[in-house]
């Protein structure tokens, strides 16, 4: 009985030994730095979603985020990019950032609206004749404004890119006046600010995914889209439409945004170089659309598409009056976004 006690307590002995060994191991392992977050040092791959091809130019720039970010963090930082869909709906992919299990998303303005009002600021009708004019209010307070509403949401807003301004591709003719317009079926991104203008236009708004507007188009589903150059020239949907009216109605910004959960688990130091690295990619990316805005009208012409260059934006002025009004009654942020516009 005494031999069996004895046994008894010396593997005891030995199991406390072991554990107490263990114990202090791990301690000695433990990262040092911020407890709640990842440590500098960490090595990571961040996935970033999106709707479009990847030869557009709201991917391009993401490849650009990705070089920075390498470059930044010494290899330590990189991104997976999931174009043209890969992960979804834009609801879905908002939805996958907000509980972290993807990081970054170049999510549509058009979209972000339907979340957030004072994002249809930037689709206030004929507010900006050209791109570089859009580009210039991506810095303006109220845009920081826009970004930092976001929050609420789970959302990091880090910035705008820039596709281009929107126009209107048709079937049959160009869409000059109103009257070009009433009772056709045109296709938008649904966005509160894009569905009133069409609906005031007296054209019947269209909302549909990219996926399914090449088909539509041929088919006759539709009889026109609201589209930017970019996606006009990516998505080749001049193949079954080849009348291009150049409005200018509407800017078109993709919001960038990162999961706040994610935000969170990063040091200090990696938050600075991913703010870093997106606003040297971004910086590249509006210079870069603006560049495509002169190819991809030529590579359009090259490709038989028939290009009414300018019209006069008188017929179009009492929809935008309303429109204007209707959205700065909603958003304080939206009404002072135009007034600085027009006071430039």
């Amino acid at each position: 009985m005494k031999f069996k006690k004895y046994w008894l307590l010396l593997v005891l002995s030995i199991a406390a030994a072991i554990l107490t060994a263990c114990v202090e191991n791990n301690d000695s392992a433990a990262p040092q730095g911020n407890s709640e977050g990842s440590s500098e040092g960490d090595t990571r791959t961040f996935k970033i979603a999106h709707v479009v091809q990847e030869s557009h130019v709201w991917n391009a720039t993401a490849v650009k985020f990705g070089e920075e970010l390498s470059a930044l963090s010494d290899g330590r930082l990189n991104v997976d990019i999931y174009p043209a869909s890969q992960l979804g709906a834009e609801a879905d992919m908002v939805q996958q950032i907000e509980t972290g299990t993807v990081d970054f998303g170049f999510i549509t303005n058009a979209y972000m609206s339907t979340r957030e009002d004072s994002l249809n600021a930037w689709f206030m009708p004929y507010l900006f004749n050209n791109l570089e004019e859009a580009v210039a209010m991506r810095d303006s307070e109220e845009a920081k404004q826009m970004l930092e509403a976001l929050s609420s949401q789970g959302l990091v807003g880090l910035d705008f890119a820039f596709a281009g301004n929107r126009h209107v591709l048709m079937k049959d003719g160009f869409a000059e006046t109103p009257e070009d317009l009433k009772g056709k079926k045109i296709r938008i991104i649904g966005s509160p600010a894009m569905q009133s203008y069409w609906e005031k236009v007296g054209a019947g708004p269209t909302a549909m995914p990219l996926s399914e507007v090449y088909t539509s188009l041929q088919t006759g589903v539709i009889d026109g889209i609201d589209i930017d150059l970019d996606a006009l020239a990516t998505e080749k949907y001049y193949e079954t439409a080849k009348y291009l009216t150049l409005t200018n109605q509407m800017t078109f910004p993709t919001v960038i945004v990162m999961s706040q959960k994610i935000y969170d688990e990063l040091s200090p130091e990696d938050q600075d170089i991913v703010k870093q690295a997106m606003k040297t990619a971004v910086d590249w990316g509006v210079e870069e659309a603006v560049k495509r805005e002169a190819s991809n009208l030529e590579t359009l012409k090259a490709a038989g598409v028939e290009v009414q260059e300018s019209i006069d934006t008188a017929p179009f002025q009492a929809v935008t009056d309303e429109v204007r009004k209707e959205f700065s009654d909603k958003s304080d942020i939206v009404k002072s976004f135009i007034e600085t516009v027009e006071s430039k």
